[in-house]
């Protein structure tokens, strides 16, 4: 009977509409008022039920499958015999008939299988302690400071400059990172000599820490290994440890170099293979960069890029297969997985020393980096992941492949959730952007990157050993608990992709010494995505 009604005000409460309308008759306006009650809605399964406890399910039904399909079998079994009698049980009991020699031939073999299992099985290493290079306060470099040095020495290119200072702005570093000594002269002086002293101060600074922790004494170190990829001098580092600390004559020694940012946890490896060979030993592995003699002084700008993000530090870590060591260890390593992928010329190419044209030596860091980083992880991940992830999460992995493979190309591959196998995760402080590539591809949270994140503001990129500043980290913020599993992933020149995953001992009580002790009450920081400079 009306003309259009046209909505004047809305009100919904308690499933009630209350509608104000105004409407039109015969050129008069009238004014009317609705009540309507709204049937109740049909309950949304999605909002309702929480997926994620969907998953969990799914996850603890998968992984303890075979639990639950033996224990119902052997409490049948139980019951059973609980209902048999006295008299049945010894009835068959009687009825069994043994032979001598069948009892030695089982006997015999039963310990035989029992020795050649024990003796192929792996000896089990164990990550005794480790110790950090702390650089004094006169070493730091504040972004003033390296500004200013670099307006100085480049002065004749202030393109140069100026993208220095771009690259410092995102890099991700704080105000307390260091450099040696020869590098704060204007200009730099890299000898050979100030190289030695930078060296020496590093790797015996971090010795002598750990074995004040350990106890360790020069005479028990059976096998020792010293990375350092670009500062290879003769005698090597390795040679200048044994000279210092006066070590046996018979000491395994290796120093391995040119192997990049991923060297230290091919010293892992290397020392895990000989611990297997040789019985109740102990290895002392040092991770370092010395950044003396590879401070580019150029302009050209590929290689003017690993002088604002390399910085000076080091590791000593003491790794032993001693069986008495197994309670006082903090980790007992796992697995470790490198991958190498030198047979592509580009991977080859993406990290290399070279000349620029006037003939300034340098690293050159391709565009291609990131790219090639990615291919690199991928290969690394499809190797690791069925040492480490759950039955549920392979299932799944396995179910999407095959999907993709018969039904649908397009389908989005499943990126299996590696939190479901570690708790902790040490990301090679390598740069920013490795840490964010790492953390979108792998899908991690702001906290499982945070102890990568703060190491490069607190200490820049420290290469091969930068892994063990972020375990420090762990530790100095309490949260190493008693099988804890950790992952420590490194990127080196080649193009290697290497991974170690250790297991956490013992619970590790909150340091009162190491790296962050003055300061990691103040960590997290808030890092901005540009420092204005």
């Amino acid at each position: 009977k009306f003309s259009p009604i046209f909505p004047f005000y809305c009100l919904s409460y308690n499933q009630t509409i209350s509608l104000l309308v105004l409407s039109k008759k015969n050129n008069s306006l009238s004014l009317f008022f609705f009540f309507v009650k709204m049937p109740e809605p049909v309950p949304n399964f999605s909002n309702s039920v929480k997926l994620k406890y969907v998953k969990l399910g799914y996850q603890y039904l998968v992984n303890n499958f075979l639990t639950f399909l033996i224990v119902p079998i052997i409490a049948a079994l139980i019951i059973q015999v609980l209902k048999l009698g006295p008299e049945e049980i010894l009835s068959i009991w009687n009825s069994l008939h043994f032979d001598l020699l069948q009892i030695l031939c089982s006997s015999f073999l039963t310990i035989f299988i029992a020795t050649v299992y024990f003796m192929s099985k792996p000896r089990s290493i164990y990550l005794v302690d480790y110790s950090c290079y702390k650089a004094p306060v006169t070493c730091r470099v504040p972004f003033s400071t390296f500004m200013e040095h670099s307006r100085l020495i480049l002065k004749d290119n202030p393109k140069s400059v100026e993208f220095q200072m771009r690259i410092l702005e995102r890099s991700g570093l704080g105000e307390e990172t260091c450099l040696p000594p020869a590098i704060h002269y204007i200009p730099p002086t890299p000898t050979m000599e100030t190289a030695r002293n930078e060296a020496e101060v590093v790797i015996f600074s971090a010795i002598d820490d750990l074995m004040q922790k350990t106890g360790l004494k020069p005479k028990d170190i059976d096998i020792l290994i010293v990375n350092c990829s670009l500062f290879s001098p003769t005698p090597s580092l390795s040679a200048m440890v044994v000279n210092k600390y006066k070590l046996r004559s018979n000491i395994k020694s290796y120093n391995l170099s040119g192997m990049g940012c991923s060297a230290g946890l091919i010293s892992i490896d290397l020392a895990r293979d000989l611990l297997q060979v040789v019985p109740n030993s102990c290895a002392l592995v040092v991770s370092t960069e010395i950044i003396t003699p590879n401070y580019y002084q150029g302009s050209e700008r590929a290689m003017l890029l690993p002088n604002c993000l390399f910085r000076m530090g080091g590791a000593a870590i003491l790794l032993s297969n001693k069986r008495k060591d197994s309670r006082r260890a903090k980790y007992r390593l796992m697995h470790v997985v490198r991958t190498h992928k030198g047979a592509d010329d580009k991977a080859f190419k993406c990290v290399f020393q070279q000349e620029d044209p006037q003939g300034k030596v340098g690293i050159n860091l391709s565009k291609d980096l990131m790219v090639i980083a990615g291919e690199a992880l991928k290969s690394n991940i499809t190797t690791i992941g069925p040492l480490v992830l759950p039955a549920s999460e392979q299932l799944l992995f396995l179910f999407t492949l095959i999907g993709r493979k018969i039904f649908n190309p397009k389908w989005k591959a499943y990126i299996p959730d590696f939190k479901q196998a570690f708790e902790h995760f040490c990301i090679h402080a390598g740069g920013r952007a490795v840490i964010d590539e790492l953390q979108k591809n792998l899908q991690l949270s702001a906290e499982h990157v945070e102890a990568s994140r703060m190491t490069l503001h607190k200490f820049g990129n420290t290469s091969s050993s930068s892994l063990w500043y972020e375990m420090s980290y762990i530790e100095a913020k309490g949260r190493m608990k008693k099988g804890d599993r950790i992952w420590q992933i490194a990127f080196g020149s080649g193009f290697k992709c290497n991974s170690a995953v250790w297991k956490c001992n013992r619970t590790i009580k909150t340091p009162t010494d190491g790296p962050w002790d003055d300061c990691i009450d103040r960590y997290p920081v808030f890092i901005p995505e540009i420092v204005k400079l």
